[in-house]
């Protein structure tokens, strides 16, 4: 068997903050009237036909069952008594650029993941505090008596380890995973935890023998690429606490897209374009939430016999309405649908950022 040397770099110190429901929290914070209640960031169902949806839900709205991505017509009918707010993104983009202000205080090397998270490297930094903890703490307080809001702060060497560990005690948690305790916490760690690891990869993978990080640790990469494919090996390299990706303050992204596939083929007209605009609004979300805009809509479609089209609409300006995006996605469908033929998979892009 092939031995592959695995570099590790521990000596960097890295913290991911992630805001605790950061929408809902800004609605509650701005209008007292909320405090205590489920709050969902979506357009109410009953006066939008049941379309829409969930952008985030405060922990009221969560123990429902409600989160992100859910229909807002799920999310009526897990929680009726719940408060749909449509959202300000304006208003949620100018906290976000308040916080990220906080976080320069003490480095520069901040890599902004969506409005509510970035990444941030303290190995050097400004305050030339030598405890990456110290500095998560400061940055937590700053958040909370500047902003009102609370924030929850994973610190360790890397992104995929910081990020796992912003996630363990939410809300108002900070949690360290140090070098020296990274093997026995991943081997522990269910696979369902690690990124890019969906249902049907876990299924995959439990039927491997998998269901925690150590049945990885235990598995060779050669095995493991066998069966995932490049997947596979990256899995074997963040079980081993290995990911080597530095933060990237000036991340550039050429383009926002979402797609979908169906396991039961769509052939109604109608359901088709409301996957569409699902995904329409999905994307038009994101680029609200990055601040970006594009010019370039680009619908995909792949058919039950694996035949795929794509097809684009340059507009006169950059976009990032919802409204927009969706219609322009329609137009494009309107052109590439063929009667009569299963669809296996919808996707929606907007490039030229």
């Amino acid at each position: 068997m092939l031995v592959f040397p695995l570099i590790n770099d521990t000596s960097r110190k890295i913290i991911h903050v992630d805001m605790d429901a950061f929408f809902a929290s800004i609605e509650e914070r701005d209008n007292p009237e909320l405090k205590g209640k489920p709050v969902v960031i979506a357009k109410n169902p009953l006066e939008t036909g049941g379309r829409g949806v969930v952008s985030t839900a405060n922990y009221a709205a969560r123990k429902y069952g409600i989160h992100s991505a859910m229909s807002a017509k799920e999310a009526y009918e897990l929680c009726p008594q719940a408060v749909f707010v449509s959202g300000n993104y304006a208003r949620y983009q100018e906290v976000s650029r308040q916080m990220h202000d906080i976080f320069h205080r003490y480095t520069d090397e901040v890599e902004g993941m969506a409005l509510d998270e970035a990444y941030l490297d303290v190995t050097v930094n400004k305050i030339n505090a030598a405890s990456a903890v110290k500095i998560a703490k400061m940055i937590q307080h700053d958040i909370f008596t500047e902003l009102h809001l609370t924030s929850s702060a994973g610190v360790s060497y890397n992104k995929f380890l910081a990020k796992i560990a912003s996630d363990i005690e939410k809300p108002k948690g900070l949690t360290l995973i140090a070098p020296e305790d990274a093997l026995d916490f991943l081997a522990e760690l269910s696979v369902k935890k690690f990124h890019g690891v969906g249902e049907k990869t876990a299924e995959k993978l439990e039927a491997l023998g998998i269901t925690e990080g150590g049945d990885i640790q235990k598995s060779s990469p050669q095995y493991l690429a066998e069966k995932l494919g490049v997947f596979g090996w990256e899995l074997y390299l963040k079980a081993n606490g290995i990911h080597n990706v530095p933060v990237k303050p000036n991340r550039i992204r050429k383009s926002v897209g979402k797609e979908k596939t169906y396991g039961k083929l769509l052939y109604l007209e109608a359901d088709i374009k409301a996957e569409v605009s699902k995904l329409s609004e999905k994307v038009g979300m994101i680029l609200q939430e990055k601040q970006l805009k594009g010019h370039i809509v680009v619908i995909k479609i792949r058919y039950a016999d694996f035949t795929t089209f794509t097809k684009r609409l340059s507009l006169d300006d950059k976009v990032d309405d919802v409204y927009l995006i969706d219609q322009s996605a329609q137009k494009l469908l309107d052109v590439a649908l063929r009667d009569n033929v299963g669809i296996r998979l919808l996707g929606v892009t907007v490039t030229g950022l």
